[in-house]
């Protein structure tokens, strides 16, 4: 603790004092026409301000030394794994962490009240929506501002069917998913040639137009208006109750969360999921090696719109109405943020990502008024301190080893 960051910390605070100075000092009574003054919340705010700019410059310091400490060192072996990865990783402790999980979430609706159960629900389904993103982000590395458009194309796909053909959700389902892949291909064709900044500006033009037509084509989408009474989704000949559907879309989107996380796992494995690696460390030097570069930026596309697709056919059976409101940049934003936030690339990290930022604002609503600025705050202090997001991936090395062989030889 120096003089000068002390001074640094006050000029910090006093800066904090001056800009938020009008919004927490000054209320204004319009009825009774008086101005009142709370001149304690500045105390708050200079407190406040001088220990988060002294705890900021103090981690930050430490940070940059840690680097500087670690020299590098010539080694063949493989990039250390951080404790609590290598702790998940490990089956003696991962297996009865996944069995307790398991009842838990089993148990959860007959434990919580049915508004639990729907926060539940809604935190399952941006699960579901930001493993898709994943594949087109976190794992071929194609920056996507859009995504909540193949959100709306499967929401209304399922609205729209039902309202004029009668089709019910377990054919909407199916039928979403290819919508989402279709409009997928709409859009990866014209961006194929695309990359990074110039990308991202065009999946978020094209999400734009995807609202406008809905908000204004009021002889197909019903414009602002939305569609509502959507049927909830019904099993076999079964009429559930309000509360008994809350809990079956709760078990089905249980269902569909563990049928994504076992296909991704899969991808990430497979032939096209190292395509899409490769295309995310570097694309030229993907190219060169042999890998079609346009088939993999379109599948990449397609797969994450697929369950996109299918999440807003849930989304519109849980709310029984839907509307362009509900498919804004915003919405994007906060899916993009869930997988940077949970880690790029890792099926865990995202699945953490979304339950921490899709309940904890709900758990939250005593500081309404602070919320989006605590999430703000949250955000920038894990972009500086854990850019790799909660749980990062960890990378994949191959080693090769000389030793001797069954029969002798030397490999």
């Amino acid at each position: 603790m120096t003089l000068g960051e002390i001074k640094k910390s006050l000029l910090a605070a006093a800066w904090f004092m001056f800009l938020t100075f009008p919004v927490m000092v000054i209320k204004v009574n319009t009825i009774q026409k008086t101005v009142e003054w709370h001149w304690e919340r500045l105390l708050y705010v200079a407190v406040g301000g001088f220990v988060f700019s002294f705890l900021w410059r103090y981690f930050l310091r430490r940070k940059q030394g840690g680097r500087r400490s670690a020299a590098p060192v010539e080694t063949d072996e493989p990039e250390a794994v951080p404790a609590f990865q290598r702790l998940i990783h490990d089956r003696r402790f991962s297996m009865p962490a996944l069995v307790v999980l398991g009842l838990f979430v089993l148990v959860f609706p007959y434990l919580f009240s049915m508004y639990q159960v729907n926060i539940m629900t809604t935190a399952l389904i941006y699960v579901v929506t930001g493993l898709g993103l994943n594949v087109v982000v976190g794992v071929a590395g194609l920056l996507h501002l859009g995504y909540a458009a193949f959100y709306a194309v499967g929401a209304y796909t399922y609205a729209l069917l039902n309202l004029h053909f009668g089709v019910s959700f377990w054919l909407a389902l199916p039928i979403g998913a290819a919508l989402g892949s279709v409009f997928a291909v709409i859009l990866g064709f014209p961006v194929l040639r695309l990359r990074g900044d110039y990308l991202a500006i065009v999946t978020l033009g094209f999400g734009e137009i995807i609202r406008l037509v809905l908000e204004n084509w009021n002889d197909f989408s019903y414009g602002p208006s939305g569609i509502a009474n959507i049927p909830r989704p019904k099993f076999l000949w079964f009429d559930f109750s309000l509360e008994q559907s809350a809990v079956f879309i709760y078990f089905l989107m249980l269902a569909m969360v563990l049928l994504t996380v076992f296909v991704t796992n899969r991808l990430k494995d497979s032939r096209i999921g190292r395509a899409w690696i490769a295309l995310r460390e570097d694309e030229v030097a993907c190219q060169a090696m042999g890998i079609d570069i346009a088939r993999t930026k379109l599948s990449a596309f397609v797969m994450g719109s697929a369950w996109a697709g299918m999440a807003g056919v849930v989304f519109a059976a849980k709310t029984t109405f839907i509307n362009p409101a509900s498919f804004t940049l915003w919405e994007s934003i906060v899916i993009l943020c869930i997988v940077v936030l949970g880690g790029m690339g890792s099926i865990l990290g995202v699945i953490l990502g979304a339950l921490v930022l899709i309940l904890l604002p709900e758990y939250l609503r005593a500081f309404s008024e602070y919320r989006m600025l605590i999430f703000g705050v949250v955000l920038v202090v894990m972009m500086v301190f854990r850019p790799g997001g909660i749980l990062s991936e960890v990378r994949r090395t191959y080693q090769f080893k000389e030793g001797l062989s069954k029969d002798g030889s030397l490999s």
